[in-house]
C-alpha cells in the first residue's frame, strides 16, 4: 500500500521515523525499478533542535521546500558530491524531516550494483554493507537525485513508499545519537537516530 500524505503529516517526527523502519522505499527512475526496506532513519524538528535546518525559522532556496505539507522530498548535495534523501513531514509551515539513512536491497539489486560501480561487481554477501547502508549510498544506488529535490512522495509516481505489511516493535528498535552534528551543541546527543536491531544493513556506528 502506497503511503498516503496522512502518514507524513502528523506533528511527531520521532515516531514518524519510528514507523518507517520497515517500510519500503520504491524507485522507478530512467526505466529501472529498485526497492529497499528502510533500517535506519533520524528525526529532524523545526522546534528545539539546533540540528534542523530549519531551526528558529530558518528559510533559505534549500529549505523552502520543509515548509511545504509533509509527504515531499528534501533532497540536497553534502560535500558537493553525495546526495541525503529526507521526508518533509508534519503540516505546512512546521518544517520538521526524516532523513532516510539506510535500507535493505529487495528488488533491483543488479541495477543497484551498477550504479553503486564496478567495485561492487561482485557478490552482494561480500559488500552488502557499502551498497546501501548510509545516506549517501542509498541514493546512488537507488538513482535518487538533487532534481527529485520536492518530489511528490504520494503519487506512486517515480519516487514513493510503500507499506507492505511489516510493523518493527519498539523492543527491536536502537535509539542513539544522530550523525555528524556536532554544530547543535547540546542537541547533537538527542536520541533521534533508530536501527533495526540485528539488521546488517544500517551505517556503521559511531
Amino acid at each position: 500500500m502506497l503511503l498516503p500524505a496522512a502518514f507524513y503529516r502528523r506533528p511527531d517526527p520521532t515516531l514518524i521515523a519510528r514507523e518507517l523502519l520497515g517500510k519500503v522505499l520504491v524507485s522507478e527512475i530512467d526505466g529501472q525499478r529498485t526497492a529497499g526496506r528502510i533500517t535506519e532513519t533520524e528525526a529532524y524538528a523545526h522546534v528545539n533542535d539546533k540540528a534542523c535546518h530549519s531551526h528558529l525559522g530558518r528559510f533559505t532556496e534549500r529549505t523552502r521546500v520543509m515548509y511545504e505539507p509533509g509527504g515531499v522530498a528534501y533532497c540536497y548535495l553534502v560535500y558537493g558530491l553525495h546526495v541525503l534523501f529526507n521526508i518533509v513531514t508534519n503540516e505546512a509551515g512546521r518544517a520538521d524531516a526524516v532523513l532516510i539513512r539506510a535500507v535493505e536491497p529487495l528488488e533491483g539489486v543488479d541495477v543497484m550494483l551498477r550504479r553503486r560501480g564496478d567495485a561492487l561487481a561482485r557478490p552482494l554477501k561480500a559488500g552488502q554493507r557499502m551498497l546501501t547502508a548510509g545516506p549517501g549510498l542509498l541514493t546512488q544506488a537507488m538513482g535518487i537525485r538533487k532534481s527529485h529535490y520536492g518530489h511528490d512522495l504520494t503519487t506512486g509516481h517515480e519516487l514513493w513508499l510503500e507499506d507492505r505489511g511489516e510493523r518493527v516493535a519498539e523492543a527491536d528498535i536502537i535509539t542513539s545519537p544522530r550523525v555528524g552534528i556536532d554544530y547543535a551543541g547540546a542537541d547533537a546527543a538527542l536520541p533521534w537516530r533508530y536501527r533495526i536491531k540485528g539488521s546488517k544493513w544500517t551505517s556503521p556506528a559511531r
